[in-house]
Parts: C-alpha cells; structure tokens; sequence
C-alpha cells in the first residue's frame, strides 16, 4: 500500500501550465501550421487559406485581450501587440489578394514566441 501511495504522489500525470506557457504553445501550434500551409500553398490552397484564418483569429484574441482595461501588461507593450493585431489583419487580406508576403506574419508571430520565452522580440 506504501509503495502505491510513493507511486501516485512521486510524479504528476501532467504538470502544472502556466497561462503564458498555453499561450506560448497555441501561438506556436498556429505558427507550424502557417508556415507549413505557406510551403504547400501551391498543392493545397483551402489548407493556406484555413491557417491564415487561425492565425487572424488568434491575433483577433490576442488584439481583444490587450484592449481590455485590466490587462496587466505594460502599456507600451500592449499599444504594440494591438498595431501588430491591426497590421497582421490588413496584411493577411493584402496576401490572399496576392499582394503581400505571407512569411511576415510566420517572422510576426516568431518574434512573438521569443518574447513569451524571455528572449526578446515580444511585439516586435
């Protein structure tokens, strides 16, 4: 019974996430799969157009939250994540007109990742 009890409290079945380390991980998933749709563009179009969607979608959110009153980020911080909402919006539409680059958003959401990790970059 000892060793049972050893056993069920020795390791957690998952551990314990942070808010930021979710957010780090559904920006990163969002990124993998644009970067891959950017590469099979040509093969798969609807898929391209699918993560593209994500990625506004995400940065829809992103945008919402650091408009909020009680969000506890530096206002400089917030004022740049909200232009990088606004320009990766009006960037996506220029890129499904053919018009634009769609690697930008990838090296957006990029330097994003750095800075959730602590490596600099964040809001670009």
């Amino acid at each position: 019974m000892m060793h049972m009890t050893r056993t069920a409290y020795a390791q957690p079945a998952a551990p314990v996430r942070t808010p930021r380390a979710i957010e780090y991980e559904v920006i990163a998933r969002i990124t993998q799969r644009l970067n891959a749709a950017i590469r099979s563009r040509k093969e798969n179009y609807p898929a391209f157009v699918a993560a593209l969607s994500a990625n506004e979608q995400l940065w829809s959110m992103l945008g919402a939250d650091v408009a909020l009153p009680e969000n506890g980020l530096p206002q400089t911080l917030r004022a740049r994540l909200f232009y990088l909402y606004r320009f990766t919006f009006e960037h996506s539409r220029k890129v499904l007109a053919g018009s634009a680059n769609p690697e930008v958003l990838v090296e957006i959401n990029t330097a994003v990742l750095k800075g959730l990790r602590g490596n600099g970059g964040a809001g670009a």
